[in-house]
């Protein structure tokens, strides 16, 4: 009982969409449909050397292709700001005096301990200051 040269191509489609499974790598993905080509080439009769060339083509193609495209939709898609990043950049209100060795805000809802950016600067209760970075568990505002 001999296999034909399409059902290999298949088995090699499903060997490499395995590790496109457990790796979550692309490029497997690619050459298993790079594979299927080849099974498609295989059960129409084409040679080894056809089938081969089409597999190689394929994968090749959709990598040169589909690599680039994937890479510029991943830099188009902005970034969500989570935990202290989301609050870079926000505005508080000074609860008690804030100076360059520390203070307290409201940011967000919750007190915060806090400390000016310039040592030389202060802020008092009721004031509003921008939060320039978070150090540890304290916000630094200015």
């Amino acid at each position: 009982m001999e296999i034909e040269a399409w059902v290999w191509w298949l088995i090699a489609a499903v060997g490499l969409a395995i590790p496109l499974v457990l790796t979550a790598m692309p490029e497997f993905g690619m050459f298993s449909a790079g594979a299927v080509a080849g099974a498609v080439v295989a059960a129409l009769g084409g040679g080894i050397v056809a089938q081969v060339l089409v597999f190689v083509v394929v994968s090749v193609a959709l990598i040169a292709v589909v690599r680039p495209l994937a890479a510029r939709q991943g830099a188009r898609t902005p970034r969500l700001a989570t935990g202290i990043d989301a609050l870079k950049g926000r505005q508080a209100v000074v609860v008690e005096r804030v100076d360059g060795s520390g203070g307290r805000i409201k940011l967000a809802g919750e007190i915060w301990s806090a400390r000016t950016l310039d040592a030389e600067q202060a802020f008092e209760p009721g004031e509003k200051v921008d939060v320039a970075d978070i150090d540890g568990a304290t916000a630094v505002v200015m």
